[in-house]
């Protein structure tokens, strides 16, 4: 009688066994977000040495995925069409100046009329700091960028945030610029200017 019990404790022990060599590693949870292009904007900031100009540019979509609840990767496409000044307050002159800044002088929109950003790494830094890497496609130039941003969920909805310093002379924007035209003077147009993404997207 022992050994009848003794024997069936083994069977159930290989059972159990046999049963969690089969059981896999833990999926994770991974999903993909659609940007919300009524709440998302990218703010530029240019300097020149007599002062600056400001505006926005419209996002056209995106989507972002995330990974157990953490932002992991994603893609932005930006309507260059959609560049406006907001500090310009003339009509006429706002309107010059945007032409200017769609024709091949600066952004050739006529050519390349989107620009997209792609997230390749996401490095948390502590509690919603993260340290976000892509590549910026300006003009069909493509360079790498890296800079600070925060991460944020709730629900459904996943809101990223941050500024990045972009040389305009890597994607072959060189009017005004001292690195390429040494007698310009006061008309200089400083190489580096800002863009600062806000992107909310939701499943």
């Amino acid at each position: 009688m022992n050994t009848r019990k003794f024997l069936a404790g083994l069977v159930a022990v290989a059972v159990v066994a046999g049963t969690s060599a089969f059981v896999g590693p833990k999926k994770s949870a991974t999903a993909t977000y659609k940007v919300d292009t009524q709440k998302s904007v990218l703010n530029w900031n240019g300097k020149k040495v007599t002062g600056e100009h400001y505006g926005t540019v419209e996002l056209q979509g995106g989507t972002m995925t995330v990974e157990n609840g953490k932002l992991t990767g994603g893609q932005f496409m930006f309507d260059m069409n959609s560049i406006k000044s907001v500090d310009l307050t003339d009509a006429g002159y706002n309107a010059k100046f945007i032409g200017h800044m769609k024709s091949d002088d600066f952004f050739s929109t006529a050519k390349h009329p989107t620009s997209m950003f792609t997230i390749t790494k996401v490095t948390p830094k502590g509690g919603n700091a993260v340290e976000i890497t892509g590549n910026m496609t300006i003009k069909g130039i493509t360079n790498a960028v890296t800079f600070p941003a925060t991460v944020k969920t709730n629900g459904d909805m996943i809101e990223a945030a941050g500024k990045a310093v972009l040389d305009r002379t890597k994607y072959d924007i060189r009017y005004g610029s001292k690195s390429f035209f040494e007698n310009i003077g006061d008309k200089a147009i400083y190489d580096d200017f800002t863009v600062e993404m806000k992107l909310v997207a939701k499943k």
